[in-house]
């Protein structure tokens, strides 16, 4: 028998599909398995012009048949099969499936649709079979065809005997090498697994004869074995059932069975899009925290079906990073996708379900934080911080999409507060929004910065995330309130003095300007401080850099030293700043031992280390004695 070469430029796609176009080996069983869809597809399309034919749909299926004696893998359908003319089209020139040709003549309005553009999938058997055979009959015909090839080298053609119309497809499996366990796909569980895993929700059965045990008639406790032929895919997906079919219980199920996570998910979304870009997706908000979300090996993304065929594991196209968390599927009939379906082109559709899909995703988000506050406060818990750092990369480009979802511990009951709540209950002579940084509420709440805003009546938001200050440096403003630090410069608080603590400033001029000497530039100043009621001394700082932003900057590895611009205020109301001003008159030692105790204790108050632990112990020694 004559063999017909490839086409030079077929021989050469041949050899790049088999090394390199497909990632993993395993899915030439979902291209396989698809083509034979799409061959069942055909007749229903027929049957929907022709009223010769009847489209009953138990009548048609597709069956996996391992064989291990002779090392064979068949997979049958019951599809419009092939003419000779049409093996020799559709097999002996790679790329061309006669899908896509098929379906532009056959077009329909219901819902089904042909995958048309996977045309080279068939050839993916070449990855685990040194050969392959096809053999086919028409729908209309009366004599079948077998095509074979080893590979590149060429095919044959000749008359075949099949009884029934469709296709089967034996792939005679390579032999096991060091790196490759091929007799795998000769084993029912694998086979089973794959399909499950790539092929589920075909709409068409997919057979195989599975072994089972049973109890053993006439022996008690022997078990013997036994095959039956069982459907091993779902084939209605949950996503494309009616919403009011279903109950939470469902989803719930599809989340485990799905293995997204092992907890309950807090939130879920049922999408069906059927307008420019038709798809369908069920997102999920998961209640905890991967142990990997914070590290570099997480991975995002949801899993990507075409048409019920699963493209992708994770496409992280479809997630925006401050979105990273939510977990669940798409199914597209709208994708334009290349020859091995691993890859998707950028296009427009894809970007536009993206788009959609932050939308809706948002949406559940407020509505959570809308509905059940505490369900909405325990996903904080685990994702906030993923939303922060949301607001601050990209230059704040989705600060407005990301800053109604954002709570902060409040100094009011110590609650988490959304911003909206914070603006709409402010006092109408505050000018800004206050917030204070801090490892805990706990330790934030007895900073001595935080007195006169207090005492004012103004509530303070606690930052104890390291991301917090950075994200709100991003935001700038919200609903026209600026963000201000209880240790700024500049509070925004009325001044209430009087001439006579003009005075009384410009007295103590001297002083202060001899204790910034004697700190020889740890500071940029010191001067008296109008925040501070019972403490004696505190930090303030000037400029856009704060304390907890240089710890936050300290801490990375590349850190460039860069520090906050520091004023040592004192509280001229207290004890302490008497003693200042004798030492000052009398005292030279004195008063440089005490600038240098105030200004440790300052530190400590912001949680930085004292440049001198042994020294600064001795200084509190010389006090006591």
């Amino acid at each position: 028998m004559e063999k017909k070469p490839f086409l030079a430029e077929s021989k050469r796609l041949l050899d790049m599909m088999i090394n390199s176009i497909y990632t993993q080996k395993e899915i030439f069983l979902r291209e396989l398995i698809s083509n034979s869809s799409d061959a069942i597809d055909k007749i229903y399309y027929k049957a929907l012009t022709d009223d010769s034919l009847t489209f009953d749909q138990d009548s048609y299926y597709i069956e996996v048949k391992p064989d291990k004696a002779a090392r064979t893998l068949t997979i049958a359908d019951t599809g419009i099969g092939m003419t000779r003319e049409e093996l020799e089209t559709n097999l002996g020139t790679i790329a061309k499936s006669g899908s896509l040709a098929f379906k532009q003549e056959n077009e329909s309005k219901d819902g089904r649709d042909i995958i048309g553009q996977f045309g080279v999938g068939f050839y993916a058997s070449f990855m685990v079979a040194d050969k392959v055979t096809v053999v086919s009959r028409a729908l209309g015909e009366e004599q079948a065809w077998r095509w074979e090839s080893e590979g590149a080298d060429g095919y044959t053609i000749e008359p075949a005997d099949k009884a029934a119309i469709g296709t089967e497809i034996t792939l005679h499996i390579k032999p096991d090498t060091e790196d490759e366990s091929y007799e795998d796909y000769l084993n029912e569980y694998r086979l089973k697994a794959l399909v499950k895993k790539y092929s589920d929700f075909i709409r068409y059965p997919i057979k195989m004869e599975l072994t089972s045990s049973r109890p053993k008639e006439g022996a008690e406790g022997e078990f013997e074995e036994f095959s039956e032929q069982q459907t091993i895919n779902s084939m209605v997906p949950i996503w494309r059932k009616n919403k009011s079919e279903l109950k939470a219980e469902d989803y719930e199920s599809f989340y485990h069975e799905k293995r997204y996570g092992f907890d309950k998910p807090l939130a879920h979304v049922h999408v069906s899009a059927d307008g420019a870009v038709v798809y369908q997706a069920i997102l999920y908000v998961p209640e905890t925290i991967p142990f990997d979300y914070y590290t570099k090996e997480y991975e995002k993304g949801l899993e990507l079906y075409s048409r019920g065929v699963l493209i992708m594991n994770k496409c992280a196209d479809l997630l925006p990073d401050y979105f990273s968390f939510v977990k669940g599927m798409v199914d597209s009939e709208s994708l334009s996708l290349n020859i091995s379906r691993e890859l998707l082109q950028h296009d427009r559709q894809l970007k536009q379900i993206a788009k959609n899909i932050e939308s809706k995703i948002k949406g559940a988000l407020q509505s959570m934080l809308k509905n059940e506050r505490e369900k909405y406060e325990k996903f904080f818990g685990s994702f906030g911080r993923q939303l922060k750092f949301g607001v601050y990369s990209d230059y704040g480009a989705h600060k407005e999409t990301l800053q109604d979802l954002l709570l902060f511990t409040s100094s009011k009951d110590k609650a988490l507060v959304t911003l909206a709540e914070y603006v709409s209950r402010m006092p109408e002579d505050q000018k800004y929004i206050y917030y204070a940084s801090g490892s805990s509420a706990e330790r934030i709440e007895k900073l001595p910065q935080t007195e006169l805003v207090l005492d004012k009546g103004y509530e303070i938001l606690y930052f104890t995330d390291d991301i917090d200050e950075f994200a709100i440096r991003m935001l700038t403003s919200y609903k026209d309130k600026e963000f201000r630090s209880v240790s700024s410069g500049d509070l925004g608080i009325e001044d209430e003095s009087k001439p006579e603590d003009e005075a009384a400033d410009e007295e103590n001029k001297p002083l202060f300007e001899a204790m910034a000497g004697l700190l020889g530039g740890k500071v940029s100043a010191v001067r008296a401080s109008k925040r501070l009621r019972k403490h004696p001394v505190c930090f303030a700082t000037e400029g856009d850099l704060t304390i907890e932003m240089e710890k936050v900057l300290a801490a990375m590895p590349d850190s460039s030293g860069v520090k906050a611009q520091k004023v040592l205020e004192i509280n001229t109301g207290h004890d302490v700043f008497r003693a200042l001003k004798e030492a000052h008159a009398a005292d030279p030692a004195k008063l440089e031992l005490f600038t240098s105790l105030l200004y440790s204790q300052a530190l400590l108050i912001e949680g930085l280390p004292i440049e001198d632990p042994v020294e600064f112990t001795n200084q509190i020694c010389q006090v006591m004695v």
